[in-house]
């Protein structure tokens, strides 16, 4: 079995005990996510416990096969190996440590041997001695252990047999319906960015690390970072107002605003990718981890007639870009989302 990560060790102790662990996968930490983890931190501090998060890396769909909501496209010029998800694991540890800095994250490697763990074994070793719960948060349909046989009535019982209190936390959601990671995917795929935001509570946003093209945005007077494989959620094709972070080993800071385009750039037949024009900047960001934040769908890609009808469309999708963003861009400190 893989080494398991803990975030916040420090916190935690040598010999965990008293702790409320909320359990989940957490994919895209939306609103949902938001506020079961708020509450489950309101509730640990009331209590005197220390709130710690058990998540799973990669995610169990994964290694069991079951992300069906998924649709995967063999796109390995723009797609890191691996299903897509909403957020990496750094930007989720991120993401819940901004709810509540309290928060002691630990990352279960999620695997054969795991998937293999019988539920009693799941609730009394992981649980109870190894990160000393007294207090258990999980989701409605919660289930674990091997072929998933465990549920919410079982790990209520084992709590009474291993000392931990048992809480499922009710959905959250809107009108149209409960949040969820597979809300968002969909929404996601079918182009809506203004419900994705609704539903993330931000924008949301692809990572990678800048690589060398075959500068045709240069020639053209508008020079692009090109991203390496990206290992989140694409949306669909097309050019999107954008909002773009440099990440480094102090964290995320803002860059710049720009423009992005997904897709297979037809006029010029560069092949598919993910790239972004940055307004007002001259730097070289060859080698360096990027952050996207998608803020608004433009149009969809298309191919022009000849490159000087691109250049003259790609004008008009910086001012258009730039219009959306205004209100966006002012002085911040740290990342923009």
């Amino acid at each position: 079995m893989s080494q398991r990560r803990v975030d916040g060790a420090q916190k935690l102790g040598a010999k965990p005990e008293s702790t409320l662990v909320i359990i989940g996968n957490f994919d895209g930490v939306h609103r949902g996510h938001q506020a079961a983890l708020g509450a489950s931190a309101h509730e640990a501090r009331r209590g005197g416990l220390r709130p710690v998060v058990l998540t799973f890396h990669p995610h169990p769909a994964e290694v069991l096969g079951r992300f069906r909501d998924v649709q995967v496209e063999p796109a390995p010029s723009s797609r890191r190996a691996g299903l897509p998800v909403l957020t990496t694991l750094e930007r989720k540890i991120e993401l819940i440590a901004r709810i509540d800095s309290e928060f002691v994250v630990v990352v279960e490697p999620f695997d054969a041997e795991l998937a293999k763990v019988e539920p009693e074994e799941f609730a009394e070793r992981l649980l109870a001695r190894e990160l000393g719960a007294k207090s258990v948060v999980v989701g409605q349909n919660f289930r674990f252990g091997r072929n998933r046989t465990g549920d919410l009535p079982a790990l209520a019982r084992f709590g009474k047999r291993f000392g931990f209190d048992v809480r499922a936390e009710a959905l959250h959601g809107d009108a149209q319906g409960p949040f969820s990671s597979t809300r968002v995917r969909a929404t996601l795929a079918n182009g809506d960015l203004d419900a994705v935001r609704e539903q993330l509570g931000r924008p949301h946003a692809l990572s990678g690390r800048v690589v060398r093209g075959a500068g045709r945005g240069r020639s053209l007077g508008v020079p692009t970072a090109n991203l390496g494989p990206v290992p989140e959620a694409l949306p669909p094709y097309g050019v999107y107002a954008c909002l773009v972070d440099r990440l480094g080993p102090e964290g995320a800071r803002a860059l710049a605003p720009g423009v992005a385009e997904r897709g297979v750039r037809p006029t010029v037949a560069a092949g598919r990718g993910v790239e972004a024009h940055l307004f007002d900047f001259d730097g070289d960001l060859y080698g360096a981890e990027l952050r996207v934040h998608l803020v608004r769908r433009l149009r969809d890609e298309r191919r022009f007639p000849d490159v000087t009808e691109l250049k003259a469309q790609i004008e008009r999708d910086i001012a258009e870009a730039r219009a959306s963003l205004a209100g966006s861009v002012e002085e911040v400190r740290g990342a923009w989302f």
